[in-house]
């Protein structure tokens, strides 16, 4: 038993060599490190002198070890996570050399001096940094019994937007749940919005409920509108619009919007609309889910109306509608990549009460506000608007945060009007529709870098009214909301150039100097990461080979390019929450890169790269069609063989910032490693590294922030000053959704609520849940 424990061993430690011989040569032929062919030399050599039972492979390979050691505090110095991949399979490997059966196995006998001494220290060590790694993450114990005082006024237990208001800060002057009795949290109700009528879960379960007077409201991921008790989760109404699903492979539905009509009563009086996924506008009844007779036709507005044809699929809306001076604005998702003349990105207006088409932003035609001329549809392939949208009522504006005109990674046939409001945030008249104003955060983008998240306003002492619009690129732009002016300072800097044939690149790019950048740290070779030498090698041969001149990197033919941040963010559609009372903006963002190439088109004809159709969806991500365009392109993340990111953690953190300074407060880890891992398998073991996270968070008055997000299935509570974690719960999926908190007068407490239904692209698992907490009742 014993020799075969050896000769195994000896055959792995072979193999390893030979692998890091290999890959270690490519390495420095692209002009990186040349230790790993140096390790793979000395592991090689030491299993050969393993197989012939010399001893001289102990010492060969502990002083390659010593070595090695050196060298990694070389390149990294005492940074743990960059530590690991260089230290701990070599080392594990020379422990098992100091073993008893590989010491009798080279002749040595004599047991190792001081061994009974050194293997229980080492597991010490082992049990002491995985405990240590468990209890970090751990919430306290014990809680204050004491509970904050209740809401100043009846509006003040409300959630009655996306966000709360209609400004999106995504604040709560609720103040019941406190950081000195968070830790009392206990769960309240759960609620399972079912399966799907295609039979299937909604995996992505998104919204973010409203709360107004004796009901909550939602909307799961086919659309169905539901009305809830919010003190005990009770169905009291569920309105089915029968959605037809076929071609969409993203069930989402973030959220549905609220209205009480000016001096009505009666049946309508008060609505809930909701936009669906096959392009419909729907009002009904708050009281009853009934559809309201007077709005559009029997309810329902189409919304493929003056799009020509829609294939199913290319056009839906998953952003509940904004509302400002009583009419209903909204965009929509347009199919990413696929060809140009995809359906137009038009923004629309309708009448909240009558559904009456009230005007139209058109940016292929921005002066003219009408509906489509006769015989004619809105001008195809236009940057469209996916994300939440804001409203000032006193100022009578709708922000709009917008995408790319199709397809997203060429732009060489894009129009003037194109460029100028593409990937930008505008603020249009909420009676006409015109442009007031318009600030782009990517110059003639190339990269998915569409505006994600819903424009937050927020008001500061001396009359500031901002606007901050979060970006994927990481930056965060703080503008006056009612001139699109910064209030903290915006620089152009230069931008890397060399575009492919019939591409033009802006030569500067926009930066937020005034703000930290959420992008996170440049990569660079020594930044690559693996759980071994050999997957880390790998990354550090993609990473060579790949074209990377810092962010805004142009996308190539001739060589993959690393796309920094990712399509992910930097921060997405989660966007930021405000604390007024403290002047914080809390900002969880990602961390991550992708891994991008053009394909000539007639590569792309031969590989079969054709649009996706109704029968034929995947998700975002592989490649791309962009047919009408010179190129199609190869999309994705940028991963090692195992699955898992190149780039060394954290992944993924939450932040805050003052908002009055522009500085960062504080930043901590986000998430840990127990429901992630190599080839997309969970560890189980919580380690604290930071994960990659989609959603919103919540800020309160009693100085807290309630978040989900995470891969990880858990929701947390931070102390919204300092970022300590006070208090966090299990969820049965990711919660990659917005909390909503509020006040339940039956029982006189504060409720915190989120969606758990996970996240396919974020492999956080699946579920229908909607899950609330409060205080233990009194």
């Amino acid at each position: 038993m014993r020799r075969s424990l050896n000769m195994l061993f000896v055959l792995v430690l072979f193999l390893a060599g030979l692998s890091l011989l290999w890959l270690g040569g490519q390495l420095a032929l692209l002009g990186g490190s040349p230790w790993y062919g140096v390790s793979g030399l000395v592991m090689t050599a030491t299993a050969i002198l393993g197989w012939r039972r010399s001893p001289l492979s102990i010492t060969l390979y502990w002083a390659f070890l010593a070595a090695n050691l050196v060298w990694s505090l070389w390149e990294v110095g005492l940074d743990g996570w960059a530590l690991a991949p260089r230290l701990a399979m070599p080392v594990a490997m020379g422990l098992y050399m100091l073993t008893p059966f590989y010491r009798q196995h080279v002749g040595l006998g004599r047991p190792l001096p001081g061994g009974r001494v050194l293997w229980p220290a080492l597991l010490l060590l082992v049990t002491g940094s995985v405990g240590g790694a468990f209890w970090a993450d751990l919430s306290p114990s014990a809680a204050s019994a004491l509970r904050g005082a209740g809401p100043a006024s009846p509006a003040d237990g409300e959630w009655l937007a996306y966000g709360n208001d209609r400004g999106g800060s995504r604040y709560s002057p609720l103040a019941q749940i406190t950081p000195a009795n968070v830790g009392n949290l206990e769960r309240a109700w759960t609620y399972h919005t079912g399966k799907l009528t295609d039979g299937k879960q909604g995996t992505a379960f998104q919204a973010n409920p409203l709360k107004v007077g004796d009901r909550l409201f939602l909307c799961a991921g086919n659309n169905d509108v539901i009305a809830l008790d919010p003190e005990t989760g009770r169905q009291l109404w569920r309105h089915q619009p029968k959605t037809d699903l076929a071609g969409v492979y993203g069930l989402v539905c973030r959220g549905v919007t609220y209205y009480r009509v000016p001096q009505a009563d009666g049946l309508c009086a008060e609505r809930i609309y909701t936009a669906t996924l096959d392009a419909r506008l729907i009002a009904l009844d708050a009281a009853t889910g009934r559809p309201c007779p007077g709005f559009g036709r029997d309810g329902q507005v189409d919304l493929k109306a003056g799009l020509g044809t829609v294939e199913k699929g290319y056009y839906f809306v998953t952003s509940p509608p904004a509302l400002v001076r009583g009419r209903l604005v909204l965009g929509g998702w347009v199919m990413d990549g696929q060809k140009i003349k995809e359906p137009s990105g038009v923004i629309r207006a309708f009448d909240a009460v009558s559904g009456a088409f009230s005007w139209a932003f058109d940016i292929g035609r921005p002066d003219d506000h009408g509906p489509p001329p006769p015989g004619g549809v809105f001008t195809p392939g236009t940057p469209n608007s996916w994300a939440p949208m804001s409203s000032d009522e006193g100022l009578g504006l709708v922000y709009v945060p917008t995408g790319n005109a199709t397809p997203d990674y060429f732009g060489g046939h894009r129009t003037a009007n194109d460029d100028r409001y593409s990937s930008a945030v505008l603020a249009l008249d909420a009676e006409s529709g015109a442009v007031r104003w318009s600030f782009q955060t990517t110059h003639h983008d190339l990269w998915d870098y569409d505006v994600p998240a819903q424009p937050t306003l927020v008001d500061l002492p001396g009359g500031v009214r901002g606007l901050l619009q979060p970006t994927k690129r990481g930056e965060i732009f703080f503008l006056d909301r009612a001139t699109g002016k910064p209030i903290l300072p915006v620089e152009e800097r230069p931008v890397p150039q060399g575009a492919v044939p019939g591409e033009r690149l802006s030569k500067t790019q926009p930066y937020s100097v005034g703000m930290p950048s959420f992008g996170g740290p440049r990569p660079t070779e020594m930044g690559m990461w693996g759980l071994t030498p050999i997957d880390q090698a790998m990354c550090r041969i993609r990473f060579r080979q790949a074209r990377f001149d810092g962010d805004m990197t142009p996308l190539s033919t001739e060589h993959p390019t690393l796309t920094w941040p990712g399509y992910l963010g930097g921060i997405d559609w989660g966007g930021v929450s405000v604390d007024p009372k403290r002047g914080l903006m809390i900002v969880n963002n990602n961390q991550v890169s992708n891994y991008n190439r053009l394909i000539p088109r007639a590569v792309a004809d031969r590989q079969g790269i054709r649009p996706m159709t109704a029968a034929h969806m995947s998700d975002v991500g592989g490649p791309v069609a962009q047919q009408g365009v010179p190129y199609a392109a190869h999309i994705a993340p940028f991963l090692s063989p195992l699955a898992i990111p190149c780039q060394q953690p954290p992944y993924g953190r939450i932040n805050a910032v003052d908002l009055k300074t522009g500085k960062l407060v504080w930043s901590r880890l986000f998430g840990t490693s127990r429901d992630s891992g190599p080839l997309a398998l969970p560890t189980f073991v919580p380690i604290p590294m930071g994960v990659p996270n989609i959603g919103g968070s919540v800020a309160t008055a009693s100085g807290l922030t309630f978040i989900g997000a995470t891969q990880e299935h858990m929701f947390r509570a931070y102390e919204t000053t300092t970022g300590r974690l006070l208090w966090k719960a299990r969820l049965p999926a990711g919660g990659n959704a917005s909390p909503t908190t509020y006040w339940s007068n039956a029982s006189g407490r504060q409720f915190v609520v989120i969606a758990a239904g996970g996240h396919g692209a974020m492999l956080s698992g699946s579920s229908d849940a909607l899950i609330a907490y409060a205080l233990p009742k009194q």
